[in-house]
């Protein structure tokens, strides 16, 4: 009976523990009704501004690689000889057109100019002409050499008139007649001789007057000059070194503009005119130079079925001849395009995306991107104008509830 008792108050005592559980575990799990899902906290409602894809109008460009080179080049040379008495050039000095780059001992040309100058004087003189002036001989008479044979003519043509009328009259002799007409032959032909010595003198005068144009050239061409704005490249000579005629004194270099040498594929050849535009960058320069086309190849290039093109760039110093160049030629100043602002392309890892809103819900799309417009971008692909994307995704989720608003 005792064991009895004992099991019974066993029995109960389980029934209460068993009992206690259960009313423990229906007040958890209606305590965990009352919580929120771990879903609710992740995906909140987001509000969201759409932008509509908008088109602009872009430069279309054709890409092409060339070198540049320099615009101009010569080799400055002396046109008469003599030493080197001042040279004012070296490697790479900047030079103007018309500048003094060097000077040959002028001395010897100085005198030469004095003597043409006298010799000229002495011409004038003869011809009766001041001899410092720059009047020109025109009347014969002005020497006397002519004069007195004029004087001479005249004399015995008088002379030879007073012999016909005696003829005439029968008191004189036909000798007498004779020798006066010859007298008036001789005359004359010493006045002709006379004029002829004055076209002689003239003629001298014209050459002594080319001696002095001449001198005086030499003497000038001792001072040689800048042909042209530019960079001396070489500098070929040096101080008291004698130079003959036409040898070389400096290597100058026009660098402003450069010329662009670039090949057009045939494809795109029809697309080039003169005049275009292009647009320059160099390797280790982060500029942009501008150009123009200015010089088209009359005929495709037969190996390689290439167009040669050559543009004018501007050059502020800092590009050189010889560099390797990327260039854009633009053949439409006005391309439209589609485009949206960059802050509405999410890129991850090299893919671009965008965000646009379907039925309340945030929707990723692929788009390709190409050229930066401002604080926009194009949109080659994905997307078309008039279509509303999300201005700022953010870290907006595709699937995730948005709402959109103004």
């Amino acid at each position: 009976m005792f064991l009895a008792t004992k099991v019974g108050k066993a029995k109960c005592f389980l029934a209460l523990l068993i009992l206690a559980s259960s009313l423990n575990c229906k007040s958890d799990y209606a305590a965990m009704l009352k919580q929120p899902t771990p879903s609710d906290n992740k995906n909140p409602i987001k509000k969201v501004k759409l932008i509509s894809v908008k088109q602009e109008s872009i430069e279309e460009t054709i890409p092409v690689t060339g070198t540049l080179s320099v615009y101009d080049q010569t080799i400055v040379s002396v046109k008469v000889p003599g030493r080197i008495k001042e040279i004012n050039i070296d490697l790479g000095t900047v030079v103007k057109k018309g500048q003094l780059i060097a000077q040959i001992d002028p001395q010897d040309y100085k005198l030469r100019l004095e003597q043409s100058q006298a010799a000229l004087a002495q011409a004038r003189a003869r011809l009766g002409l001041n001899p410092e002036g720059i009047e020109e001989p025109t009347d014969p008479t002005q020497i006397s050499l002519v004069r007195e044979a004029k004087a001479l003519v005249e004399d015995a043509k008088v002379k030879k008139d007073r012999v016909t009328a005696l003829l005439k009259q029968g008191i004189i002799s036909q000798s007498d007649y004779d020798s006066a007409e010859t007298s008036y032959k001789v005359a004359i032909s010493k006045y002709e001789d006379a004029v002829e010595e004055f076209n002689n003198r003239r003629a001298l005068l014209v050459q002594r007057r080319s001696e002095v144009e001449i001198a005086r050239q030499q003497l000038a061409d001792t001072s040689i000059y800048a042909p042209f704005d530019g960079v001396v490249q070489e500098k070929r000579t040096s101080l008291g070194e004698f130079l003959s005629a036409s040898a070389p004194i400096a290597t100058i270099v026009r660098i402003d503009p450069l010329r662009l040498r670039a090949e057009v594929p045939e494809r795109n050849a029809g697309r080039i005119k003169i005049g275009q535009k292009i647009k320059v960058a160099v390797e280790g320069d982060s500029n942009t130079y501008s150009g123009q086309i200015m010089r088209l190849s009359p005929a495709l290039t037969e190996q390689n079925r290439m167009l040669l093109v050559e543009a004018e760039i501007s050059n502020n110093g800092t590009l050189r001849p010889g560099s390797f160049a990327k260039a854009e030629i633009v053949v439409n100043p006005n391309y439209p395009v589609n485009a949206i602002p960059k802050t509405a392309v999410v890129t991850f890892a090299g893919i671009e995306k965008v965000i646009t809103v379907s039925d309340g819900k945030a929707l990723e799309k692929t788009i390709t991107t190409g050229q930066n417009i401002k604080d926009q971008v194009e949109v080659l692909s994905g997307l078309k104008a008039g279509d509303e994307v999300v201005a700022e995704p953010g870290n907006l989720q595709s699937g995730q509830a948005v709402e959109v608003t103004k």
